[in-house]
């Protein structure tokens, strides 16, 4: 059975630290979703809500904003990949014929700096990544940085890769989040103000690094009958491939790259592709999850946009950007655009949705009809989902 996004919404991402909570967040992206879907709330019959700080329930809290139904909400914790597993599941929902119309949303309210453990009386989830890491890459803190800085140290030291292409990547996504009101930062930079930004762990500076994120994004999905019976064809954006992948025997390699994601990563974009019967030549426009510059430039790779090894020549041949062969994170990425945990996938759906409508402003990727996104987050989960516009 199809699913189709037919409403999307999201909420500026903004700066920790303000009065502004996580049910005025929802109660926002949600309302722009159905807005955007023509619906009322009413409408929907399950409901999947992702966050990562939070009690139990605060997605039932923030759902209610919308309304107060009875329909299943389901709270949903898959660290960075949150949002893209409430997607999921969503879709899975409607594919599976459980409901005609489904409502994926997520938020985070988060603390400034950097990201900390929930509990310290009990294993941390990432032990077993973090101790295998430690043996092969001196450990340092903070702990995430540290861990994609040195799957981009190990690129480095394999393939050639350079400390500038790396810096290109938190170039472009800043240039690009300049056009997106959405955006946490929207500030241009120079490259060399990328390479002279506040070091963070070798090769990353602050500048090619996420910040921590306030807001929320949402997206409504719908079975084909309920998209003609309500007259939605023409926005309507079809999922043609999904898949979730969680971690392989692989992860643990000896690699950095592997305990980072980029086996998981690699997996999900070829089912995707076998799914959708497309591979990453049909594609126009692309979210993925730029958590630090490095780990864009090793998702170029996974996604099968390049071989292993040749990255930087992608970036180097400005083949990621407008006038390239791909736009990779029109929005400005999670570098720019910001990083809300439990938001993040989510806000990557909005933004392809928006593309392949045409209606990305200043933005727009010109005649976009493919897109995919990617979310992955330790511990671990990649997801993968490949969509395409309604006149493609």
């Amino acid at each position: 059975m199809k699913v189709y996004v037919i409403g999307v919404g999201m909420t500026k991402f903004e700066k920790p630290g303000g009065d502004w909570d996580y049910p005025a967040m929802a109660k926002e992206a949600g309302t722009k979703a159905l807005q955007d879907a023509g619906i009322d709330y009413d409408r929907v019959q399950e409901a999947y809500v992702g966050y990562c700080y939070g009690d139990s329930t605060s997605g039932q809290r923030a759902v209610y904003e919308l309304g107060m139904t009875g329909v299943p909400i389901v709270n949903v914790n898959n660290n960075c990949a949150t949002a893209s597993t409430a997607l999921y599941l969503a879709a899975r929902a409607v594919r599976g014929g459980l409901a005609n119309c489904a409502l994926a949303l997520g938020f985070e309210k988060m603390k400034s700096g950097s990201l900390e453990a929930g509990y310290t009386d009990r294993e941390q989830p990432l032990l077993k990544h973090i101790e295998h890491l430690a043996r092969l890459h001196e450990f340092a803190m903070p702990v995430a940085p540290w861990m994609f800085a040195a799957a981009g140290r190990e690129h480095m030291a394999k393939y050639g890769t350079t400390v500038e292409q790396f810096a290109k990547i938190g170039y472009k996504n800043h240039k690009h989040s300049v056009n997106n009101p959405y955006a946490q930062f929207q500030d241009e930079y120079t490259l060399q103000d990328i390479l002279d930004a506040k070091p963070i762990v070798d090769p990353l500076t602050r500048l090619q690094c996420s910040p921590t994120s306030d807001g929320s994004a949402a997206a409504i999905l719908a079975s084909e009958s309920f998209v003609e019976r309500h007259g939605l064809q023409d926005q309507a954006v079809e999922i043609i491939g999904q898949a979730m992948v969680t971690d392989l025997d692989s992860t643990f390699d000896g690699t950095a790259a592997g305990i980072v994601g980029v086996h998981m990563s690699t997996v999900a974009a070829r089912q995707v592709y076998d799914q959708a019967g497309i591979g990453p030549e049909d594609v126009d426009v692309i979210e993925l999850h730029d958590c630090f510059s490095t780990n864009e430039l090793l998702t170029y790779e996974a996604l099968g946009l390049c071989a292993t090894g040749e990255g930087g020549k992608l970036v180097d041949n400005g083949a990621t950007t407008y006038g390239g062969r791909w736009v990779v994170n029109p929005s400005g990425g999670l570098i720019s655009k910001g990083h809300p945990l439990g938001a993040t996938g989510l806000a990557q759906c909005a933004e392809l949705t928006w593309q392949l409508r045409g209606i990305a402003d200043a933005r727009q990727v010109p005649g976009a009809k493919v897109a995919l996104s990617h979310n992955i987050g330790l511990g671990g989960a990649a997801v993968v989902t490949a969509y395409r516009g309604a006149t493609a």
